[in-house]
């Protein structure tokens, strides 16, 4: 029998801006039962390794930069870990309650075919207005389905609807849980790129079923200035046409035409006030934004068209080019 109910395992890598904090809510989880803690490091540079060495709560796996791989890491840190259920937080993600460790198990309990949950991600307060009202509505979408999904919910409209098969494998490292047992027969594919959402359409497939928790939220958010952005959706653009066979945006007239309508609907869009006042620099930074993300999805879904040093340049990830 595991020693432990559950594992957290956190993957940093120059951290110290923010992992102190997210450890500190980690640990003080209440929880009925022990769980442990595992942060595997990356080559951090920052004081990182130096700061989590100190931590007598915590386990720490210290590897090499290049040794890195969002699936193989993941896997590093599931096998090191002596429990039943083992939960992944990345290490800007900080879970907002005592009870965020806690509730995640309970769903995974809740039905033994259950092998996966994932929870809600709430914007940090110094997120903008847009981030944080699209952070809500995206995970308030959820809420119009079944907390708990398979594909036996309706296996004819799984195997004819793309937007159905995407609804069901989407799943998030940033907060999830997963049931050790299955990943012992199902353990995350060694990719670049949307480990998570292929391990859960690997375990949809199986006959598993996934749960959505809402009521275990972390806070975790990105305000991307146009650069970043366009070079993050070029590699998820690549990816998802790589690993799902989804092409975004690939027409780039098409794409011209969601620009300038992104733009237009930067300065016409309404926030809520509960997110706070959006001024002139919001909805310019907003516009550049959504048109760099437009545009990353094109170039991402036309990448083999473009010359090889542009897609290198473009890529976050040079490993992604490997022949």
């Amino acid at each position: 029998m595991p020693k432990n109910r559950c594992a957290v395992v956190i993957p940093a890598k120059n951290a110290m801006t923010v992992l102190p904090s997210v450890l500190a809510k980690v640990l003080a989880q209440e929880t009925p039962w022990p769980y442990e803690v595992i942060v595997i490091d990356s080559g951090s540079r920052d004081g990182t390794r130096e700061f989590l060495r100190a931590q007598s709560r915590i386990r720490l796996i210290e590897i090499a930069a290049e040794e890195f791989g969002h699936g193989k890491t993941r896997n590093l840190g599931i096998a090191a870990a002596d429990a039943e259920f083992v939960a992944f937080l990345t290490h800007d993600a900080e879970p907002v309650e005592t009870n965020w460790l806690a509730r995640m198990v309970a769903a995974a309990e809740s039905d033994e075919t259950i092998a996966g949950v994932f929870g809600r991600h709430i914007a940090y307060a110094s997120a903008s207005p847009f981030t944080r009202q699209d952070l809500d509505q995206h995970f308030a979408g959820f809420l119009h389905h079944p907390l708990v999904v398979s594909r036996h919910l309706d296996p004819v409209k799984y195997e004819s609807d793309t937007g159905w098969q995407q609804f069901l494998h989407f799943y998030s490292d940033n907060n999830s849980l997963l049931r050790k047992s299955v990943w012992e027969k199902i353990p995350y594919p060694d990719v670049e790129f949307a480990e998570d959402q292929l391990w859960a359409r690997a375990i949809i497939e199986a006959g598993y079923a996934k749960a959505y928790v809402p009521d275990a939220p972390v806070y975790h958010s990105h305000d991307y200035g146009p650069v970043e952005q366009l070079r993050r959706a070029f590699d998820e653009s690549r990816n998802f046409r790589k690993y799902f066979g989804y092409r975004l945006s690939p027409n780039p007239w098409r794409a011209m035409e969601a620009m300038g309508k992104f733009t237009l609907q930067a300065f016409r869009q309404k926030v809520d006030p509960v997110y706070g006042h959006v001024g002139l620099t919001d909805r310019l930074n907003r516009a550049g934004q959504r048109m760099a993300l437009v545009a990353g999805h094109c170039l991402g879904a036309n990448h083999e068209r473009l010359p090889a040093a542009l897609a290198q340049s473009l890529s976050l990830d040079h490993r992604l080019f490997k022949t």
